[in-house]
């Protein structure tokens, strides 16, 4: 890793901390520190499951549940357990949560004002645009890959997401059953793997790699949740799933597509793909691609 860009990276952590007011106990001049206020923030009008609060805020649960503690000890949040299940619990805001939110938000706004303010108009434009590109950035990078069973119910959850949005974006429509879909066991090592991506915990795409024997490795299944897109994701899937095929040794990755799909159609040009004639009987595929990968060095 480059040492300029970690000081950079460095200095950019100390420059924001500083400026948003999140090195002492009061954050916003309130009586808590950045924490709780976050986590009030994070519970919102409709409350949150505990466990999706520690996923979404990337806390261990015994932090967690010292600031829960404290909130409920100023009676601003109250944690109840599920009817269904009394191991998942719930925390909502109370009426003095909700106002307290109020005031936060007032004076969140406040310290947006103070760091515009001292800008001209064209300096607010290119600040408000990093940020913005460093809050894609940053989310992008908070996104894991995961190798799991293609029967595991979030990779269930992904593919049933990616054929309703097929059904709707085909001219005529998609139906699994016509599709040449690889089953289960070709996407399980040996002969595949399946990929899941995770944002803050939850499932926001899949791809699957077929490794058959004695023919090229096939990319399948690739799909990226609408709203975690245009954080990189489909090309870091495909650099993933050749990376994994080029250890497998393989030295051609196939995959094909629908021609609806043109920005997936862009990426894998993007990508080094070439088009080539058809390698299946894919009813829903109109063009297909191969590229060239080289096995990483032996040893």
């Amino acid at each position: 890793m480059d040492s300029v860009q970690i000081d950079r990276v460095r200095r950019f952590n100390r420059t924001v901390t500083e400026r948003v007011g999140v090195l002492h106990d009061h954050y916003l001049g309130r009586d808590r520190p950045i924490g709780e206020a976050r986590l009030l923030w994070e519970i919102g009008e409709q409350g949150q499951d505990v466990r999706r609060l520690r996923e979404r805020l990337g806390l261990d649960s015994g932090y967690v549940s010292r600031l829960l503690r404290s909130l409920e000890a100023d009676g601003l949040v109250m944690v109840e357990p599920q009817l269904r299940d009394r191991r998942v619990r719930t925390v909502r805001l109370t009426d003095a949560g909700r106002a307290e939110c109020a005031v936060l938000d007032g004076r969140s706004d406040e310290l947006a004002v103070s760091l515009l303010e001292p800008l001209n108009a064209a300096q607010r434009a290119r600040l408000v645009a990093a940020m913005a590109e460093v809050d894609r950035l940053l989310t992008a990078a908070t996104v894991t890959l995961d190798v799991v069973d293609p029967d595991h119910p979030e990779a269930e959850h992904c593919m049933r997401s990616y054929f309703t949005e097929l059904r709707e974006r085909f001219e005529a429509g998609f139906d699994p059953a016509r599709s040449l879909l690889p089953d289960a066991g070709e996407l399980r090592p040996p002969h595949g793997l399946f990929l899941i991506a995770r944002l803050h915990g939850e499932p926001v795409g899949c791809a699957g790699l077929k490794l058959p024997s004695g023919a090229p490795a096939e990319i399948k299944r690739m799909w990226v949740a609408p709203h975690a897109r245009r954080l990189g994701l489909g090309r870091r899937f495909l650099g993933e799933l050749e990376a994994r095929a080029a250890e497998d040794g393989r030295i051609v990755l196939r995959l094909d597509t629908n021609k609806a799909l043109d920005a997936a159609i862009g990426l894998y040009h993007s990508c080094g793909f070439q088009e080539v004639p058809a390698f299946n009987a894919e009813p829903y595929a109109h063009h297909w691609f191969e590229k060239r990968i080289v096995p990483p060095p032996a040893g």
